[in-house]
């Protein structure tokens, strides 16, 4: 057992080559989990972003494996680098894999009103599903990527030169403390909080003067604050809130160029064979208060797909605040399956405590089930038909057969996306096909339930 756990850490590895090979011996002596293939999630930060566990997209994908999830993404924070390991890993397990990225945009039109982002309006959390390649350096869609990434870590080090002021005792810096939390250049605010806890206990070892610290910096009682230390991911929201939110110290109210314009977005991802997708948090804001006009305005716009956070729309203490929300998500459900929005769901995992999968069979959750599956599996029918046959959800060929006839089409990629995952043996023989006999292998399958290869 003990070896086992030892495999399953390395699969965190900052290494590449130690994740491939962890993996490769934990096929070997690991026993064969059972199969349930009731739940997904198509929602998972890997460490490429910010994974609460510090899972690797192998990791991630061995999770799944060993849960038996019907299907799972890794969506991550401006950056695709996770991608190619995670399909990799998908064939190597047989599991069925999807790639996604997600990023902050400005929806001008509700500049006024707050959306999904907690106090700051007119900023949309949006994302897109179904990346299969990264195209050459030369690409404009390699240029935009690299444009994302490098917007994303000037917004980070801005927000450090703001905080540091502050706490002048705990200044860091964002080469020195915070990349070496993360396996590339990349890095997000909540690496940035953590980073400044850890400079705070280093610069603090003992008990007392770090409470005494925190007291006065959080502005809470020393008995709050030791409350708080208990719990590494309780004390890291509050700093997150003091930090980096509205009110805190790093806080800067966005604006219409702070962000990329949301259908610039939209169109960057159409443009790499992805599928736009806009995201929903719990319908309590302004701006989600009326989901069909928004999910209209974002189709208008070029989204395609709809995300959302179950656990965060029933997963909640009081009963008052969860009956409204369990209400807003049966709601947008309705919506988005009037308007032939494929759905994504997942639990994130960017804070400790959260569900490694949503329980679709749960009380409440198995109300969505069908349509949370049905979702996953266009989502994948997509990812393969895009990897083996360049045949995409949005692409030229796809709207040569559809058209406008959005139900048929999902029908048709959820049908691709029911088959039998794809293993490595089957990748192998798509990549020797070639693209055109590859589609028409997969289309005959489609048809028979089964690979005909």
């Amino acid at each position: 057992m003990k070896d086992l756990y030892n495999l399953k850490e390395k699969l965190s590895s900052f290494d590449l080559k130690e994740r491939q090979e962890s993996l490769r011996q934990l096929m070997l002596v690991s026993p064969m989990p059972q199969r349930q293939y009731d739940n997904v999630n198509m929602h998972l930060h890997s460490f490429f972003s910010y994974n609460a566990e510090g899972w690797s997209p192998t990791r991630i994908a061995w999770e799944a494996y060993e849960k038996g999830l019907y299907a799972v993404a890794i969506i991550d924070f401006d950056v695709l680098d996770g991608m190619q390991e995670f399909y990799e890993a998908g064939e190597i397990l047989g599991i069925r894999t999807n790639v996604g990225i997600e990023t902050r945009a400005f929806l001008k039109e509700y500049s006024d009103r707050e959306i999904d982002s907690p106090g700051e309006p007119g900023v949309s959390y949006v994302g897109g599903s179904g990346f299969t390649k990264l195209l050459p350096k030369t690409f404009l869609q390699s240029a935009k990527l690299a444009e994302f990434r490098q917007t994303a870590k000037d917004r980070n080090i801005s927000l450090i030169s703001r905080i540091n002021p502050h706490v002048p005792e705990i200044a860091i810096d964002y080469e020195n403390d915070v990349l070496p939390l993360s396996p590339s250049d990349t890095a997000t605010e909540r690496h940035i909080i953590s980073a400044y806890l850890r400079k705070t206990e280093m610069v603090f070892p003992d008990r007392h003067s770090l409470i005494n610290f925190l007291s006065r910096t959080l502005g809470k009682s020393q008995e709050e604050t030791e409350n708080l230390l208990k719990s590494r991911t309780s004390m890291e929201e509050v700093l997150r809130a003091k930090f980096a939110k509205r009110g805190g110290f790093g806080y800067l109210q966005p604006t219409a160029t702070s962000f990329p314009k949301v259908e610039d977005f939209f169109a960057w991802v159409k443009s790499c064979g992805a599928i736009p997708m806009e995201s929903w948090l719990d319908g309590t804001s302004a701006g989600e208060s009326n989901p069909k006009e928004l999910l209209e305005l974002s189709m208008s716009k070029g989204a395609a797909a709809l995300n959302l956070i179950p656990d965060r729309n029933w997963n909640i203490k009081d009963s008052e605040t969860k009956a409204k929300k369990i209400a807003n998500l049966r709601e947008v459900v309705k919506v988005a399956d009037a308007l032939n929005l494929p759905l994504n769901i997942g639990t994130e995992m960017n804070r400790k405590g959260q569900l490694f999968a949503d329980e679709l069979n749960g009380p409440v959750l198995h109300e969505f089930k069908g349509k949370f599956l049905k979702g996953a599996r266009i989502l994948v029918g997509h990812s393969i038909l895009a990897r083996f046959a360049d045949f995409t959800y949005l692409g030229s060929k796809s709207e040569n057969i559809f058209g406008n006839r959005i139900a048929d089409r999902n029908r048709f990629f959820e049908t691709i996306g029911s088959l039998p995952p794809v293993t490595k043996q089957i990748a192998d023989k798509f990549r020797d096909a070639g693209q055109e006999k590859s589609y028409s292998i997969i289309y005959e399958s489609s048809r028979n339930g089964k690979w005909m290869l």
